[in-house]
């Protein structure tokens, strides 16, 4: 997995987190916690009982998964700011705005989700029995994450494949100075 060809395992890998990420988001979302209220008849109080907390362990997969493929395109990459430089040209731009969109979108997908299982965490576990507030996750925000996994995975292929023009292209030739001879032809 050199730096100056893309390797099809790269994309395969990248590609295969990203939409187990996907997939994670996405039944985090259907299995949010609900709560429904119930009144005790013994004691006449009425609480909430909130069902299983799975949507918790799915967004924090969807947060791993994602932070893998992340780190293992940054590191085939060296972040793109160690290793060779990259050629000038128009394959270096877009690999630069690829690189900082994928980025962006990276850091806005790991919110949603990680957001998305603490605040589901809350409600399942640190709400008393004694509030009557039936609370629960809004819907769409492991779907927000989900669209911006896709948007992330789909930037970070292409950054790659931009990435690695740039590196594989060749570098801009330099005048050779060692056997420039203008204006000293006669003390060779």
């Amino acid at each position: 997995m050199g730096e100056g060809k893309a390797s099809t395992l790269v994309f395969i890998l990248v590609v295969a987190l990203s939409l187990v990420a996907f997939g994670f988001s996405i039944a985090a979302e259907r299995r949010r916690s609900i709560g429904k209220s119930i009144q005790d008849p013994i004691t006449n109080t009425t609480f909430c009982v909130y069902d299983s907390d799975v949507a918790t362990g799915y967004g924090v997969g969807a947060f791993l998964f994602l932070l893998s493929s992340e780190s293992l395109l940054m590191s085939v990459t060296k972040c793109m700011c160690f290793g060779r430089p990259l050629a000038p040209g128009s394959d270096r731009a877009w690999s630069i705005i690829y690189f900082i969109s994928s980025w962006m979108t990276f850091l806005v997908a790991e919110a949603c989700v990680i957001a998305g299982a603490t605040k589901n965490a809350y409600h399942t576990k640190y709400l008393s029995s004694q509030t009557f507030s039936c609370a629960s996750l809004r819907k769409g925000i492991f779907i927000a994450g989900a669209v911006f996994i896709v948007a992330t995975m789909v930037l970070n292929v292409y950054y790659y494949m931009y990435f690695t023009k740039s590196v594989s292209s060749p570098p801009a030739h330099k005048a050779n100075r060692s056997s420039s001879n203008i204006g000293m032809a006669g003390y060779a």
